[in-house]
């Protein structure tokens, strides 16, 4: 039987390797021509990584490594903490036809200790790792997006059916600082559909009824209610401190006035709107693309809408 060491000696024979200052200066001047890959376990990637590193831990690399790697003529450097695993994982990519695959001799540790740049994203709480611990398991996601998911700020600009389920899935999700926008209180009616909303809130303002719900279901948001409404005097101001809004308000006078704050402020919006058993989503990103008010200059006359 062989020893581990007899088995990496056999597999430096079979794949190439290259020094830290090498895999640097390949990266640096082949651009998105050379990926590096890290391949160690989750809770060293926590620690720190290099910067645009693709991870895919040792355990995975067969079952994933074909989404975030598609091209298996692209060069890849592959590391690892030390240098020993990359050459089990490199000689794997061989196996399952990447071309141009190799080691970084010495790993993380001494690109760390060698002053080159690395990251850290922002560190968790035991409590957050297991909360967001199904969002990990999602490449469009995983950790570094949960990092940025709890650094990010949203305002939601109304409280009511369109408002509700998104306010509890953005809560959800970790948003870390979601501004609450309604100027209206809670009544009876609105129960049916207003899922924010509780039967003990009637007649409270929504924005503090929306508050109570959304830090029941995850106290780990920042969640901060505007029991106002929004005009030409606070509407900039606000906007300001905030990178996304989500528009779920119910008349166009407002609609319009949200459209143009953001044009001013260069802050992308999520509209929303519906009818009975229609809906419409929309992404409107300033000054890349077509605003509210361009693809409808005007609204629509009275007695035109439904209520």
């Amino acid at each position: 039987m062989k020893s581990p060491g007899q088995i990496i000696e056999e597999v430096k024979k079979e794949i190439p390797e290259v020094s830290i200052e090498e895999a640097q200066q390949e990266k640096a001047e082949g651009g998105d021509d050379v990926v590096l890959l890290d391949v160690r376990d989750e809770d060293e990637y926590r620690a720190g990584y290099i910067p645009d590193a693709v991870h895919v831990t040792r355990g995975m690399l067969e079952f994933s490594i074909e989404d975030e790697v598609p091209d298996r003529d692209k060069r890849v450097i592959v590391y690892c903490a030390a240098g020993m695993r990359s050459l089990l994982a490199a000689k794997a990519l061989k196996e399952m036809g990447y071309t141009d695959s190799v080691s970084m001799a010495g790993g993380y540790r001494d690109w760390s200790a060698a002053g080159f740049s690395t990251a850290k994203d922002k560190p968790m709480t035991p409590d957050q790792l297991e909360r967001y611990s199904r969002h990990f398991m999602l490449n469009e996601i995983g950790e570094r997006g949960q990092a940025k998911l709890l650094d990010a700020k949203v305002l939601l600009v109304g409280a009511g059916g369109l408002g509700s389920p998104a306010g509890l899935y953005l809560a959800a999700t970790g948003v870390g600082t979601l501004g609450v926008v309604d100027s209206d209180v809670v009544e009876l009616s609105n129960l049916q559909r207003q899922i924010l909303h509780r039967t003990e809130t009637v007649g409270k303002p929504k924005a503090e009824s929306a508050v109570e719900t959304m830090t029941f279901l995850n106290p780990d948001v920042n969640i901060v209610p505007y029991n106002m409404r929004l005009s030409e005097d606070n509407i900039i101001d606000l906007f300001n401190e905030y990178d996304l809004v989500v528009d779920g308000c119910d008349n166009f006078a407002t609609r319009y006035l949200v459209n143009d704050a953001a044009v001013l402020t260069n802050t992308p919006i999520v509209h929303g709107s519906i009818f009975q058993f229609e809906g419409q989503a929309t992404v409107l990103k300033p000054h890349d693309g077509p605003c509210y008010r361009c693809m409808y200059p005007t609204p629509p006359p009275p007695g035109m809408v439904p209520g």
